[in-house]
């Protein structure tokens, strides 16, 4: 069943004062949604299956986006492994089962590149999920997203509820967290690069050796992604959602340093873990299924995120 229509639903969005919620908030408004259910984690603890059942009693949604999730970068994964597995599972588990009981019309739910397996082929195609355990640093938080695929599945099955799930490549953009601590790889060299330029430094840490690959997707463009699998995607078969195209993070140091005005070095730490090897997407099944290509080209999207950044830092 595709939501042809938003003006006379009630959508519910979790994680949607986050980083990639506000921006799938801000495109429902733009397609005439006109209540759009943002639940705060201070009143509504998602983890807590009596505090999500009030949610939907409370909300009464025809449609729920599933985005709230605990994420950060190599480092957190790395400090939080059962947190972040325990957390990401019974959100998930909670709401999709809760959408359930409610009836709802339709499910969308955000995966996440980290549930690959670590050396999977390149480029990533979604029948590769299953063939291999995830980079060490991130796979709980992998293996508790790919725990909400096979409920999608087992759910459209058993109760036949219409429930897809979407898997973001890296994202970036305005609105992300620049937290060092807890930050992903763009907005912690954006962080340390401005912040070199400012004080005249003319070198700056990065983890790992450069040599990893990854791929990037524009915040903005994830939202759009995620709203035309709503609109026209009815199946529990995964589905990527990325721009297709690879970039070493040297490559990607240096594009950032651009953007930033930053004339420095690069002082590499080898000590510091580098993460999965490669990370590239085969981005043709969104693209067939459901009409969705990236816009946002990477120096373009590197540029608006260093201007939010100084804007807001």
């Amino acid at each position: 069943m595709p939501v042809d229509t938003w003006a006379d639903k009630t959508v519910l969005v979790t994680g949607g004062a986050g980083f990639l919620g506000s921006f799938v908030v801000e495109g429902l408004v733009a397609r005439g949604a006109k209540r759009v259910v943002v639940p705060r984690s201070a009143e509504y603890n998602l983890v807590d299956r009596a505090s999500v059942a009030r949610l939907f009693r409370d909300a009464r949604p025809d449609v729920v986006f599933h985005l709230a999730a605990k994420v950060g970068g190599i480092g957190a994964n790395r400090d939080n492994p059962g947190l972040f597995l325990f957390e990401n599972a019974m959100m998930g588990l909670h709401v999709i089962e809760e959408a359930r009981l409610a009836g709802t019309q339709k499910t969308i739910i955000a995966g996440t590149i980290c549930a690959y397996p670590k050396f999977a082929p390149v480029p990533f195609k979604e029948e590769d999920l299953w063939n291999g355990y995830p980079e060490e640093t991130n796979a709980p938080y992998g293996v508790a997203k790919k725990l909400l695929l096979v409920q999608s599945d087992a759910y459209r099955q058993q109760y036949g509820m219409n429930s897809i799930m979407l898997f973001p490549v890296n994202l970036y953009g305005p609105r992300d967290n620049f937290d060092l601590r807890t930050s992903h790889v763009i907005p912690a060299m954006i962080r340390k690069f401005d912040a070199a330029r400012a004080a005249g430094d003319t070198e700056a840490p990065l983890w790992g050796d450069g040599s990893p690959t990854r791929e990037f997707l524009y915040v903005e463009d994830a939202a759009e992604g995620l709203i035309l699998g709503a609109e026209r995607y009815d199946s529990s078969e995964p589905v990527n959602l990325g721009s297709g195209a690879e970039i070493s993070i040297k490559d990607l140091a240096t594009a950032i340093a651009d953007a930033t005005g930053f004339t420095g070095s690069f002082k590499w730490d080898p000590s510091q873990p580098n993460g999965q090897p490669r990370r590239r997407l085969d981005v043709s099944r969104a693209r067939e299924r459901f009409g969705f290509t990236a816009k946002t080209g990477l120096a373009e999207g590197l540029a608006k995120t260093v201007a939010w950044y100084r804007s807001n830092q």
